[in-house]
């Protein structure tokens, strides 16, 4: 019975451990219920972050563009042009679709001179940083490279800033045949669409021939290097000798119509510093020159781009978002990287303007003076009125002084140059440096400039295109006396003078003869109707460590809804790029009829290309643009270049056609023909 008892109690306490076992796990459990639910409650209940929305997006982009991506690709080819033409209706025949049908076809070699940044370059060699990168474009195409390894780019896109050429362990090469310049990037044309509408003539790749140079160079520094105009040359020739002696029609653009310029001063010249092709040359072998957007007297934007490395648009991105480029917020240094790697090609010097005030006006004048921004939306506006000038044109706003390409402060812009004072700033002592550079990432010339320095190019007020060069002498001392060596900006006063031999004047029109070629034809076609820059209001900016130390002022504005000032730019007719005067004034004027630039009197056309805007996202950029590269694709531009490759003259096409005021604006300028 003891024993009895003992198992009893034995069993009774193991039943109660049992039972407290129990109970602990079932309140372990609640406890990590209820420590689930809390976390639960707490996850429900956590803010959405920043990150999350920032992944959600990405990923929602990301979804979007590969399933447009799929779309297209899945797509039949036709339905794009089904779905235009029903919203707009039946689309007009391409150009070359409309010629073949009226007969024409291929006759004339054609040859391609593309601009600057238009053509490709490829890597042939370089530092350790850009293993993997052999003949892989740096320029052109995705620029994937541009984005995975920016400094590296950086440091293979840039020059050697004392020779112009290479630097060490570097070899960038342009990229050769048609494909060098037929796409900028993926879908973004240059020449494609019209090498395609040659191609519906009759034409193919043994007579058509681009003519792609390393355009970061100086333009004879393409010859020392690459012997690239040699190149040309010998393809011409070829050209012309397999075609049945039908000589070539040039077509440069942008750029490369100075390119071309120099190349036909240069195949006439002697050796060493020319072709030896003798005086006769061009006439042998070029029946016409077609340049598109050409900058024969330069472009204001340069100006802006080599002072403060800024356009109209980087202008306002610095003002609205200045830690981005800027040293402030975050250290990138981005304008001042983009500025060392530019102020290395010598080929920006080729379009700072050229002819001084005489061509580009002074304080008190300029050749567009009272030119009306508001002139588009006058002739689209049959209902607005306005008042008119003694002249009879309309005018709804100030006259503007376009002479005055820089101006510190917008009330010094629009003053008489009579109601302000100017410190000269030429041997102005520079003073202490701006900054310490070993605590810069990048140097520029602003960093031995010192406060004194700025201060007094600052106090000078107001920068025409005489004084410009003077500016930017003081200001980017290295880079000038580069450029000083590879080209010129003046007018000859005598071009018998032996010193106009040299290559350095051969881009300028101004300080150079046309050809010995009576029977050639030299066309100036380029878009009107675009606000184009052509003066900046300046501002300095504030001091920091490694700083740009001017910059556009952007709320620099002329206070009406058509006013030529906005966001601290003057803007007259052009193409966004080329104002008129300096695209169409020697076709105009220089060049026209026998003068002291055209001895043999060749032939000149301005052919003029009122801009459009798409009417819709479906027509992409358009058929009808004015735009300096969506000209490109203009189908009236198109048509008149086909039938001149064809065999018509300029008179066939109906000799000059002109929607702008060139003509007017060229008999204000006082040039001795």
């Amino acid at each position: 019975m003891p024993f009895l008892r003992h198992r009893k109690g034995s069993d009774t306490s193991r039943s109660q451990n049992s039972d407290s076992y129990h109970d602990k796990r079932e309140k372990s459990k609640r406890n990590g219920d209820d420590e689930s639910k809390t976390k639960g409650d707490e996850q429900r209940n956590r803010k959405w972050s920043c990150l999350d929305s920032c992944c959600w997006f990405i990923g929602c982009v990301c979804l979007a563009w590969w399933l447009l991506l799929f779309l297209y690709n899945a797509m039949p080819a036709s339905l794009p042009q089904y779905v235009t033409e029903a919203i707009t209706g039946p689309l007009p025949d391409p150009p070359g679709l409309k010629l073949w049908k009226e007969g024409l076809r291929a006759k004339h070699p054609i040859v391609f001179v593309p601009g600057i940044v238009t053509g490709g370059l490829e890597l042939w060699e370089g530092h350790q940083c850009a293993e993997g990168l052999f003949r892989k474009r740096l320029w052109g195409g995705t620029f994937g490279e541009l984005y995975k390894r920016p400094l590296c780019w950086i440091e293979h896109m840039s020059l050697d800033n004392e020779t112009g050429l290479d630097p060490s362990g570097i070899r960038v090469r342009p990229v050769s045949g048609l494909v060098a310049a037929d796409y900028f990037a993926p879908g973004y044309f240059v020449w494609a669409v019209l090498i395609a509408n040659l191609a519906r003539i009759g034409y193919e790749e043994k007579t058509m021939y681009m003519a792609a140079y390393d355009w970061r160079l100086s333009f004879q520094n393409t010859e020392v290097r690459d012997q690239t105009l040699s190149r040309i040359k010998s393809n011409i020739e070829l050209m012309v000798i397999t075609n049945g002696g039908k000589k070539v029609v040039v077509i440069p653009h942008s750029m490369g119509v100075l390119y071309f310029l120099h190349f036909m001063k240069w195949v006439e010249a002697p050796a060493p510093m020319g072709g030896g092709g003798g005086s006769d040359w061009c006439a042998k072998h070029i029946k016409a020159v077609m340049n598109i957007g050409g900058p024969f007297l330069g472009v204001p934007k340069a100006v802006a781009g080599l002072f403060s490395i800024e356009a109209k648009d980087i202008a306002v991105a610095r003002a609205l978002a200045p830690g981005v480029l800027n040293k402030d917020m975050f250290g990138l240094q981005t304008l001042q990287h983009i500025m060392r790697m530019t102020r290395t090609w010598d080929s920006t010097m080729s379009m700072i303007p050229k002819g001084g005030d005489t061509i580009w006006g002074g304080l008190d004048w300029s050749p567009e003076g009272g030119y009306n921004c508001n002139a588009k939306k006058l002739k689209n506006n049959d209902t607005f009125t306005a008042a008119q000038n003694e002249n009879g044109d309309f005018s709804s706003t100030k006259n503007v002084n376009y002479g005055r390409l820089i101006s510190f402060g917008k009330d010094v812009a629009e003053a008489h140059s009579s109601e302000f004072e100017r410190t000269d700033f030429r041997g102005a002592v520079k003073g202490s440096n701006l900054a310490n550079k070993t605590r810069c990432d990048v140097w520029t010339e602003y960093y031995e400039m010192g406060v004194g320095g700025v201060k007094a190019a600052a106090d000078y007020k107001i920068y025409t295109a005489g004084s410009i060069l003077d500016l930017l002498h003081f200001v980017a001392p290295k880079l000038m006396a580069r450029g000083g060596e590879q080209f010129s900006y003046g007018i000859a006063d005598n071009l018998d003078d032996p010193k106009y031999n040299h290559y350095k004047y051969w881009s300028n029109p101004l300080e150079t003869k046309l050809p010995n070629a009576p029977g050639m034809e030299i066309y100036s076609m380029y878009g009107v109707g675009v606000p184009t820059e052509r003066a900046y209001v300046y501002k300095l900016t504030p001091t920091s460590e490694c700083y740009i130390p001017f910059q556009i002022d952007s709320s620099a504005d002329g206070g009406i809804e058509d006013s030529c000032l906005k966001g601290g730019v003057f803007s007259v007719n052009g193409d966004e790029t080329v104002p008129v005067l300096s695209a169409g004034f020697m076709s105009a004027k220089g060049w026209r009829g026998k003068t002291r630039f055209n001895p043999s009197g060749i032939h000149t056309f301005i052919r003029e290309y009122d801009h459009a805007p798409p009417a819709n996202l479906l027509e992409g950029r358009g058929t009808q643009s004015g735009a300096h590269v969506d000209i490109m694709g203009n189908f009236a531009l198109i048509e008149d270049i086909l039938r001149v490759a064809a065999g018509a003259t300029g008179e066939d096409l109906g000799g000059d056609r002109v929607y702008s005021d060139i003509f007017k604006w060229s008999e204000k300028i006082d040039l001795q023909l």
